[in-house]
């Protein structure tokens, strides 16, 4: 009788278990934007409208995420020693990669199929295949960061450095370096260029967006952007960065020169564009808002933190 009911226990505890690691599932033709919360660990689904789909609370402090393919969701943070990788349309937790301390970012390159991993603790880049699977690493400079892919390239920005290393995605190595400015982060590939924004150093906070030349890493021009552009998101025709310094969303054609600006949010990191919208997640003041033509047409209120934003369709 013991046995059995020993037995029971062990089975219940493995179902409450499994039923932790599931969430409420997405359906694979729904249209999202998603708020990514670091304060209060979650991620927040909403429609076109503006309307909650579903509300991922999490235990774990992650402290990003990025989209793979269409149905799955890798999630990490820099306190924690793994990343795990759940499938929206079940909310099931698929893969758990043991990452280390000190993850700063997550890219997934569309076109090669791969996931890459910074690390501030081993000042390096890691890949991995869809299924987590380790394939390969890579020392790179002082607190490698933000990542963006364009044509077999991946260009890393080390943050605490003064150096942007462009890796092959291919065979992971390192291919040049180009000269930065410390705290260098965000950006955007507009035809031939690079954009690359930052936070600034000390007292000097940064006020201009970089504009590098694709192929050599040589400044081109600059544009004016105060204070402290950090969030790049972009269509065929329109480029919207955000400046989280003074709380300020500009908007440009592509070749950077000024359609509208708008004063939005309290410190803003993150930028996307959704459907026709332009969305902007306040950090301070726990808001995303919808944004089209210059005028504010939603304000969303959302767990504690909003500080990435992820979308599905309709981009």
């Amino acid at each position: 009788m013991k046995y059995k009911i020993v037995c029971i226990f062990t089975f219940v505890l493995l179902l409450v278990g499994c039923t932790g690691e599931r969430f409420q599932g997405i359906n694979t033709h729904q249209s999202f934007v998603a708020s990514m919360n670091i304060l209060e660990p979650s991620l927040t689904f909403y429609d076109r409208q503006g309307e909650l789909i579903a509300n991922w609370a999490f235990e774990k402090a992650y402290t990003g995420a990025v989209l793979i393919q269409q149905d799955r969701v890798l999630l990490y943070g820099h306190q924690l020693t793994e990343a795990d990788i759940y499938e929206l349309s079940s909310g099931k937790k698929l893969a758990t990669i043991e990452t280390g301390i000190g993850t700063t970012n997550a890219y997934y390159a569309v076109d090669e199929q791969m996931i890459f991993l910074t690390n501030s603790r081993s000042n390096s880049l890691m890949r991995y295949n869809l299924y987590g699977e380790p394939d390969g690493e890579l020392a790179l400079r002082n607190y490698p960061m933000s990542m963006i892919a364009h044509e077999g390239l991946l260009y890393v920005v080390n943050y605490k450095d003064t150096v942007l290393s462009v890796v092959s995605i291919e065979d992971l190595s390192l291919q040049a370096e180009w000269p930065i400015e410390k705290s260098s982060h965000g950006f955007a590939i507009v035809e031939d260029t690079l954009l690359i924004g930052g936070h600034g150093e000390g007292m000097h906070s940064n006020e201009t967006v970089k504009v590098l030349d694709l192929a050599s890493g040589k400044e081109l021009s600059t544009m004016t952007m105060p204070l402290m552009p950090i969030g790049f998101a972009q269509k065929e025709d329109e480029l919207a960065v955000i400046s989280h310094g003074s709380n300020m969303l500009y908007v440009t054609e592509p070749t950077g020169k000024p359609k509208w600006q708008l004063e939005v949010g309290a410190n803003p990191f993150a930028v996307a564009y959704f459907n026709s919208h332009i969305i902007v997640a306040g950090y301070d003041d726990n808001k995303i808002y919808f944004i089209q033509h210059g005028h504010i047409d939603e304000t969303i209120s959302v767990d504690k933190g909003p500080f990435q934003l992820l979308v599905r369709g309709d981009s």
